[in-house]
């Protein structure tokens, strides 16, 4: 004879084990530290400044 099984129960643990998937994935993506999060910060910021030193044209054009 087969088990018997409860189907809400089995929906329940999938559920849980679903979402215990999905936050084990959003600590990977954003569970840095503040500091790490600055540091990512302050170094895109750096480039951006260090790009925009090297253009050999200003942004606006000149109105002479």
């Amino acid at each position: 004879m087969a088990e018997i099984v409860n189907l809400r129960r089995v929906r329940k643990q999938r559920m849980r084990e679903d979402a215990e998937a999905q936050a084990q994935q959003n600590r990977i993506a954003f569970g840095r530290t503040k500091a790490e999060r600055q540091s990512t910060d302050a170094e895109r910021d750096k480039a951006a400044r260090d790009l925009d030193g090297h253009r050999l044209t200003p942004d606006k054009p000149d109105r002479t």
